[in-house]
């Protein structure tokens, strides 16, 4: 018994890695390309939600309106620089919500460690000298540079595709940022579609996707407890019930009515935002059993069953209980 007193002392050591080893690998499948799954591809960005839509803004508060004129003439810089390039207009939005995130578009000498600048770029990590990441200029271009080389950038939400240049240690973050970063280039860059989505009627309101995917996410690692609605433990239509509450939509409250609240679409078009589901028999939606909320970058978020926390993980297209038609909540029913 003596010889194993040792090793009962490093029982709690053992338990803190398993759990550092979860958390990482936690983040990593929540953030990583999935190359193992077909890719699902839009050019609209749901969670910004359809042009025409006046004060967007940032869910953080901040309005067009209410930037100083240092921020909008650092934003018609990045805007600027973009267009010398020839970038697309989405590159801008991304750009400008990241430099909204890094430094609310102020060309700020400091930052954690040696991040300089706009984009807070680190010159220890080969953005270049202090002096380069404090311009202005050149911090927006070597942005857009590292930003046109991530592939299918164009493809993933704006979060994603930020956080894929920037490594941040709060990758979400950036979403707050995209429906002002939309308004920039819309009157700043003179673009009359600048996510894409047109004014389709079945688009979302604006911020709509965005504020449930960050209420959802910011409950990971809650318990599962079936017929639980929260604050502290979810099921999983529990879970999508006061994300969506929210963002100011009222969703049923089970997973089989919550697939009828909102018009339908192809499962493979299905945009961050949108409701999926599994069912005993996916042709059958009355056999639903289980509703979780993409994320776009084939990722979903999810109150799983119980024993489980709710998680971030990776779509299984394949799935055999893969329900064909996804829910965009709140929009027109249709026969897709």
């Amino acid at each position: 018994m003596r010889l194993l007193r040792p090793l009962r002392l490093l029982l709690p050591f053992v338990a803190i890695g398993v759990a550092l080893v979860v958390f990482l690998t936690l983040g990593f499948l929540a953030f990583a390309p999935n190359t193992g799954q077909p890719r699902v591809t839009s050019g609209c960005d749901a969670g910004i939600g359809p042009i025409g839509t006046v004060g967007r803004g940032g869910s953080a508060g901040a309005t067009i309106d209410t930037l100083t004129d240092e921020q909008r003439q650092n934003a018609a810089t990045i805007i600027g620089v973009g267009k010398e390039l020839q970038a697309p207009p989405r590159a801008w939005l991304v750009a400008l919500a990241t430099a909204m995130q890094e430094s609310t578009l102020r060309n700020i000498d400091y930052g954690d460690r040696d991040s300089l600048g706009l984009f807070q770029q680190r010159p220890s990590q080969g953005w270049g000298s202090p002096a380069q990441v404090t311009d202005p200029n050149y911090s927006a271009r070597i942005f857009y540079d590292r930003l046109l080389q991530v592939p299918d950038w164009e493809d993933q939400p704006v979060t994603v595709a930020a956080q894929t240049v920037q490594r941040s240690a709060f990758p979400s973050a950036y979403a707050k940022w995209e429906g002002l970063a939309a308004d920039l280039v819309e009157q700043l860059g003179d673009v009359t579609d600048p996510t894409g989505c047109g004014s389709g009627s079945a688009e979302l309101p604006a911020g709509v996707a965005r504020t449930a995917i960050e209420f959802a996410l910011g409950e990971v690692g809650k318990p599962y407890v079936w017929g639980a609605t929260g604050p502290n433990t979810y099921d999983c239509s529990g879970l999508m019930l006061r994300a969506f509450e929210r963002a100011g939509i009222k969703l049923p409250r089970v997973s089989r009515d919550q697939y009828r609240a909102g018009g339908h679409l192809p499962v493979r078009q299905a945009q961050a935002g949108d409701l999926m589901f599994y069912a005993y028999d996916r042709t059958d939606p009355t056999t639903i059993h289980h509703v979780f909320l993409y994320l776009g970058n084939d990722q979903m978020v999810e109150a799983p069953y119980s024993g489980q926390n709710v998680r971030v993980q990776p779509v299984n297209w394949d799935y055999k209980e893969l329900v064909p038609l996804a829910t965009r909540p709140g929009t027109p029913s249709n026969t897709a």
